[in-house]
């Protein structure tokens, strides 16, 4: 009787765990794909871009930081990891698998390194900027390490506003999930001049601050107005952002494709009157990292002068 009963409950069990997922269930989520895409115009990419972003390697590009914090300027240095990626648009992760779904995206990883007193600050961000059409990020993630604690934020693009997660050591940030309205990232300014300056927003500007500055301020994340301007030499862009608040960034990158961006800048009102944090251009180099992790590799940490 026993063995019976073991032998119904496994058929029944084994029906239901082998169903094929229903023509519904797959179309919903090919449907909200379709929305997310056809709502945003396509991009359009040169073959020049083709041909540099999609060559399997990553360009890294290393810079001197000067970072102002506790009222004092720290020396540290920066860098910024470009390359292109599969990304499911859906659960908003790198895709490990082709699939039809998947888009391509500009990944950039950024990280700060510098020292307060006795111990370090370790700051990186990454940021996902769709190639496929012409929208705002998908996706940013930021942590902050120092010897007090760490922070992590996460902005998710949901159509029309992005889900925020926050999640911090202070008690009066706590961990909290709040939305927010789609608007400009600063976090994808160095993505978006890679695709080519003359295509950046100017003019009057709707903006969300930078991961990091909402961070190392403790600052409330909200869309603030500001003014964009491009100027154009023989030998660079310069692309400058001025808020209404008082806070100011500048990016200058190559005149010519691929842009490779030179330095950047940052100035905001603070407690100690205006805080500065700059960055300027080392050396780039252009390798499929994520395979060299043997410590023959070491050596192109000297190449980064890192």
């Amino acid at each position: 009787m026993l063995q019976r009963c073991f032998i119904s409950f496994w058929i029944v069990s084994l029906l239901f765990s082998c169903t094929e997922p229903t023509a519904e269930s797959e179309g919903t989520r090919d449907d909200t794909k379709a929305n997310i895409e056809n709502s945003k115009p396509k991009r359009q990419l040169t073959q020049e871009f083709k041909d540099y972003w999609y060559a399997g390697v990553a360009e890294i590009s290393s810079y001197d930081l000067q970072h102002d914090r506790y009222g004092e300027k720290r020396q540290g240095s920066a860098v910024f990891i470009f390359v292109t990626e599969p990304f499911d648009p859906i659960d908003q992760i790198k895709a490990d698998q082709p699939a039809d779904s998947n888009q391509s995206v500009l990944k950039l990883n950024a990280t700060r390194d510098f020292l307060t007193g006795i111990y370090p600050y370790k700051i990186m961000s990454s940021t996902f900027l769709p190639l496929e059409t012409e929208d705002n990020a998908v996706k940013v993630a930021t942590s902050i390490q120092e010897w007090c604690g760490h922070t992590y934020m996460q902005f998710n693009r949901n159509e029309d506003q992005y889900d925020v997660e926050l999640f911090s050591y202070f008690q009066s940030e706590g961990n909290k999930k709040f939305q927010i309205s789609n608007a400009i990232l600063e976090n994808q300014i160095p993505s978006q001049l890679r695709l080519g300056p003359e295509a950046m927003p100017t003019g009057e500007i709707n903006i969300i601050p930078p991961t990091e500055y909402l961070r190392l301020t403790h600052s409330e994340t909200k869309v603030l107005p500001a003014t964009a301007q491009l100027t154009k030499t023989d030998s660079s862009y310069m692309y400058v952002v001025n808020y209404d608040s008082g806070r100011n960034i500048e990016y200058v990158t190559k005149s010519e494709f691929p842009y490779i961006i030179q330095s950047w800048k940052e100035e905001f009102p603070s407690r100690d009157g205006t805080s500065m944090t700059s960055a300027t251009i080392k050396k780039t180099l252009r390798t499929p990292y994520w395979k060299q992790n043997s410590t023959q590799y070491e050596i192109l940490r000297d190449s980064l002068h890192l």
